[in-house]
């Protein structure tokens, strides 16, 4: 099974992630927590809050596809966040890895993520989740599904979710584009962005 699988609506890719297992240098995990994200207004999914959202340029390319590559960004400038894209070539979309429950490779992420980190909270936000997996910057663009990369995908079965406002952000601030498995200690908390309009008003 591969990209193939998420390519199209950013919501089923979300939705399809959940109990996906990422692997990334030593470390192996399970995807508990996603947010989807759309592309320009002129795409299939407008959405303010996407890095796509202005168009194509720059890092962002590769949120324009083809589908099972890894976009990587720094957020506030410091720490990296990973997306898979599920977009049509050309045509952007992705899905932000907010978190993931480590099922091997414990010791590993914990020597990334500091000794005072409970087992819980190695790759809880996405931050967090990048730092404990060893996902880097530099892996922007590669291929998820091929054998080979140093960060790779598997999906397997798909996993009930319930879904949520995104985290932070400050436009489209109320869709339910946030998805995570009910009951796990490994989701983040909801934080709404201070600069986003009172809930109810943001598309």
């Amino acid at each position: 099974m591969g990209a193939e699988l998420l390519t199209g609506d950013p919501l089923f890719a979300a939705r399809r992630l959940l109990g996906a297992e990422l692997t990334g240098r030593g470390v192996r995990a399970v995807i508990v927590e996603v947010e989807a994200y759309g592309g320009p207004p002129d795409g299939p999914w407008p959405d303010a809050a996407s890095h796509s959202f202005r168009g194509a340029g720059g890092r962002n390319l590769v949120m324009f596809g083809p589908p099972g590559r890894l976009y990587t960004y720094r957020s506030h400038g410091i720490h990296v966040c990973a997306n898979v894209v599920c977009g049509h070539d050309g045509v952007a979309g992705a899905v932000l890895l907010r978190a993931a429950a480590v099922s091997a490779g414990t010791e590993v992420a914990a020597r990334r993520r500091g000794p005072a980190v409970r087992p819980v909270a190695l790759a809880r936000g996405p931050g967090n989740l990048c730092s404990a997996l060893g996902i880097a910057m530099e892996d922007n663009g590669i291929d998820l599904f091929d054998v080979d990369s140093p960060v790779r995908l598997t999906l397997g079965d798909a996993v009930p979710g319930v879904d949520g406002p995104r985290v932070g952000v400050s436009k489209a601030a109320d869709r339910r584009w946030r998805f995570w498995v009910a009951g796990r200690g490994e989701v983040s908390a909801y934080r709404r962005s201070p600069r986003a309009p009172v809930p109810g008003t943001s598309d």
